[in-house]
């Protein structure tokens, strides 16, 4: 599943048909829009993907989805100066690296292109705002049905990548609800954007501190279904497994009940929602991209758009799934 040698950008392009003003439509041919994601392989970009090329085929606009199919977040930086050189009318972009990115959305908005940071933030950078998951929620969310399984008391690991925001909001969450209990977070790991270091870190703690960890907490996609298959490997069945989001391996250690409960977001909604906004800005342009809206009381834009999250476990597994099948399959 995974490669760990970096690869040229793909991209994944969606192209849509202008109709013409004649027709009564607003858009015009330098009127493009682009979304950049990381890792477009995983399942949770081809969702974002499919609520991007939904509100693009609605508005009848010209929208591309593009990112790399390994995490790399130089290249993301990289092909994110290389749009803005393109004048779009507008940018999304799921920020790998907030530090990394700060300096290239600044300079984007001071060139006039709105940017809208989606999924994980850039907050110190003058991005407009951000459409996502409040990720702080979704970890205490995740630390209390933890500290349940747990029945208080516990060791725990986390496998994360800290540098991303969202990430380490993620984990806070997770520390705030943990604070009144006994399960304490003894070590956090930096999968570094490959998941075979969760893969390979659970390998070695059950092998010489089995007893020592009572749970794991996967605060990204990809390192769940590592987890669930060392422990599976194993046949041990007393460990606890927190993960995230919704990839179908994943969902199937849900089934299996190798993962007790894995948080799912929202990514079709933040790529369509962050679509529309793109498009209304292009048309009802503001004054200055480059005011803090933050601080004024009347901004004409919102610090923050919540997409919601929502806890999967085997009581919900299938109503979920039914209403992936059925949106996925009406999307593409």
């Amino acid at each position: 599943m995974f490669h760990p040698q970096r690869r040229f950008w793909l991209f994944a392009v969606v192209v849509l048909p202008i109709v013409t003003a004649a027709c009564g439509s607003r858009h015009d041919s330098s009127e493009n829009y682009y979304m950049v994601a990381t890792n477009i392989k995983l399942p949770y970009w081809e969702t974002a993907q499919a609520g991007f090329s939904s509100a693009a085929s609605q508005l009848q606009v010209r929208a591309a989805f593009v990112g790399p199919d390994t995490y790399d977040p130089k290249a993301e930086k990289q092909s994110f100066e290389e749009i803005v050189q393109k004048k779009p009318a507008g940018i999304l972009i799921a920020v790998a690296d907030a530090a990394l990115m700060k300096d290239s959305i600044d300079q984007a908005i001071a060139s006039g292109v709105p940017v809208i940071t989606v999924d994980s933030d850039s907050p110190a950078s003058k991005r407009l705002f951000f459409i996502g998951t409040n990720n702080h929620q979704a970890g205490v969310m995740g630390g209390k049905r933890l500290a349940q399984e747990l029945k208080g008391k516990g060791n725990v690991v986390v496998f994360t990548m800290p540098e991303q925001n969202n990430l380490a909001e993620r984990l806070q969450g997770y520390r705030d609800a943990l604070e009144s209990s006994q399960v304490k977070i003894v070590r956090v790991v930096d999968i570094k954007g490959d998941p075979r270091i969760a893969f390979d870190t659970t390998t070695e703690i059950l092998g010489k501190e089995r007893d020592k960890v009572d749970a794991f907490v996967c605060l990204e996609a990809q390192s769940g279904q590592e987890v669930a298959t060392v422990l599976n490997n194993y046949n041990i069945h007393n460990k606890v497994v927190i993960a995230m989001d919704t990839d179908a391996a994943t969902l199937d250690w849900v089934q299996k009940g190798v993962i007790a409960a894995t948080i799912g977001q929202k990514p079709y909604t933040m790529s369509m929602v962050g679509l529309r906004m793109l498009d209304d800005l292009y048309h009802n342009k503001i004054a200055n991209l480059n005011a803090d809206w933050t601080r004024d009381s009347f901004a004409p834009l919102p610090a923050f758009v919540d997409t919601g999250s929502v806890l999967i476990d085997k009581n919900n597994l299938e109503l979920f799934q039914q209403a992936n099948k059925t949106m996925m399959g009406t999307s593409k």
